[in-house]
Parts: C-alpha cells; sequence; structure tokens
C-alpha cells in the first residue's frame, strides 16, 4: 500500500536479487527491495534487501526475508534529505508509511532497534523525532539522550497499534496523520500537509 517509496533515490527494485535459506545449498533469484545505507557524506556504506512475493502482495514466502550487509552501525537509509528537523525509526516499512501520510517529513530509517540507537546525527539539527513500535523503547531512549546531551530537541511519535505500517494499513493515510498532528510540535506541524 506504499506509493512513496518511488520518491527516493535509497530505494531500488531488483527483479531477480538472489536469496538462499539457511542450511539450503541454491540460491534463487527472486524479486528485491533493495536499500542503501548510507553515512552522513552520502557515501554507501551498506545495502539492505527485502525480497518481495512474486506478485508484489507483501513479502515473499521465505524464512529469512530481509538481510543486510556492509557497515551498518552509524549509519540509515536516508529515504528522504533531512533539515533542520528529521524522523527516525527502525524499518523501511514503518518510515515509508509516516512518509505516505506525512511527505513533509524527512525521514531514515536505522534497520534495527540496536541501530536506532546508535544513528549518527547530522549537524544542525534542531528536533529530532523519534518514531517508535513496540520493541523500539529502549534504542529510542539511548538516541534521546544522546541527542539531547548535544541541544537537540526530542520527540517520540507513538502508532496506535504495533507500528505505523500497521496503522496506515488498518485506518489510512488521513487517520494517521491526524494522530501524527497530535504528537508533532506545533512549529512542525504546517509540514504534515506535504
Amino acid at each position: 500500500d506504499l506509493t512513496q517509496g518511488g520518491m527516493t533515490s535509497a530505494l531500488r527494485f531488483h527483479p531477480k536479487c538472489w536469496h538462499r535459506d539457511e542450511g539450503q545449498t541454491r540460491s534463487v533469484p527472486r524479486p528485491a527491495l533493495i536499500a542503501a545505507v548510507t553515512d552522513g557524506a552520502g557515501a554507501l556504506q551498506g545495502v539492505h534487501r527485502t525480497w518481495l512475493a512474486p506478485d508484489g502482495q507483501g513479502k515473499a514466502a521465505v524464512e529469512t526475508q530481509r538481510r543486510a550487509m556492509g557497515h551498518l552501525l552509524g549509519n540509515a537509509v536516508r529515504l528522504t534529505p533531512h533539515d533542520d528537523i528529521l524522523v527516525v525509526g527502525e524499518g523501511i516499512e514503518t518510515m515509508l508509511s509516516l512518509s505516505e501520510a506525512a511527505s513533509g517529513l524527512p525521514v531514515w530509517a536505522a534497520l534495527s532497534s540496536g541501530h536506532l540507537g546508535a544513528v549518527q546525527l547530522p549537524e544542525g539539527l534542531q528536533r529530532l523525532y523519534i518514531a517508535i513500535d513496540r520493541a523500539g523503547q529502549r534504542a529510542a531512549e539511548r538516541l534521546s539522550a544522546r541527542a539531547t546531551e548535544i541541544g537537540i530537541a526530542v520527540r517520540v511519535l507513538e502508532p496506535r497499534l504495533g507500528d505505523f505500517n500497521d496503522d496506515l494499513r488498518a485506518t489510512g493515510k488521513e487517520a494517521l496523520r491526524q494522530h501524527l498532528a497530535g504528537q508533532i510540535g506545533l512549529e512542525d506541524r504546517q509540514r504534515l500537509s506535504g
């Protein structure tokens, strides 16, 4: 249900990306979403792959649906360019869902809760929003403490359900935008309309 994916240079589709589950000897080419993991200078540091169902309806029916490689710690999938504010969360789908509902918000995906706590924050950042899901509370606290220490204002964005992708799928774009409006600072509210 995500349409914003085509708007970002960090994501690519590959029709035949090699996949092999644990214990298998043969790799199978499957369609995949490929995400570039970059550092603050924009240099490629790693790659994240999400294998997709051949009909495009969700993820592939395989044991391991996602894999990452490269130097990920401190880096992120920069889905949209930041300015003086930034929204950081774990998963690519979660962050694309936020972007879908509020295209004016700059969003990055850290890829895991461990990586969320370690994201290197850009120079000149004034306000940081941390999009959490049920699993990411401790990592969000680590990132929040680091940001606060260097004078960046922090707010946490919480979904109604498990994550923002669940929210988008259950209630739609407008309801998610309204839910975010109750959590976004007044000074950034106009960005919600995109």
